[in-house]
């Protein structure tokens, strides 16, 4: 079935049909290989293959849906669990198997995503495309402006070296200072082992902004939909 361009992009998630028609003019759209920048094209979704800024759209039958929790403490985000601990899944009332983007540590709160998109899922956590995650983290002790530049030089946290990072200092108090570390991997644990490495214990930890996707005042344990706007600009976050 021959069909626009712009409006099998819009069928199949990508943006609004308007959105899909200023991709296509900005020639981050591929038909079989070639840019095109005519939002009129028409192509034959059977045979042909359209790409998105390196991202191929699959025809699909089934409805993606994407959601953003803010995640309580107490809560796993891995698949299964020996100890029968609660799932974040298990917050999301929706009738599709869900899947949860990356991890968040059980005493972790905040921002994760969770969909039943593969390509998604793979293009926030495959490590090529150094997604930015931030964090702010309450730790133990003042903390030196000077451990800003340990973080931007990369820390050693045994045996693994991070990657560049950016730390700020928000707030300080007698005993305990409040700071923002964004960070482009996910090493196990890994905010929590940096700031240890610098010698300062992590009291609490939330995620709250992965990419484009911040959380805004969205409230523990609640979560909502992300917009067309964030996935798309999830989706079209460059490998380096």
């Amino acid at each position: 079935m021959i069909q626009r361009l712009q409006k099998f992009m819009a069928e199949n998630g990508i943006a609004s049909r308007r959105k899909c028609e200023e991709l296509i003019a900005e020639g981050l759209v591929r038909v079989n290989g070639l840019i095109i920048s005519e939002p009129g094209y028409k192509i034959d979704p059977t045979k042909d293959i359209v790409e998105v800024s390196g991202h191929v759209i699959e025809p699909s039958d089934t409805e993606f849906v994407y959601y953003l929790l803010n995640k309580p403490k107490g809560y796993i985000s891995t698949a299964k669990d020996q100890f029968g601990r609660p799932n974040i899944v298990s917050l999301i009332e929706c009738g599709a198997r869900l899947y949860p983007v990356g991890r968040l540590d059980y005493d972790t709160e905040g921002l994760i995503i969770i969909t039943n998109d593969g390509e998604l899922t793979n293009k926030l956590t495959h490590p090529s495309y150094e997604i930015t995650k931030e964090y702010e983290a309450v730790v133990k002790g003042v903390v030196a402006q000077k451990a800003a530049e340990a973080f931007k030089n990369g820390i050693d946290i045994g045996g693994y070296v991070t990657r560049p990072a950016k730390m700020q200092i928000v707030e300080q108090q007698k005993d305990n200072s409040t700071i923002r570390i964004v960070i482009s991997e996910g090493k196990n644990r890994q905010v929590r082992r940096m700031c240890a490495a610098i010698g300062h214990e992590v009291i609490s930890l939330r995620r709250i902004a992965i990419g484009v996707v911040g959380i805004g005042e969205l409230e523990i344990g609640k979560y909502r939909e992300l917009s067309r706007d964030e996935v798309l600009g999830l989706l079209l976050c460059r490998a380096k």
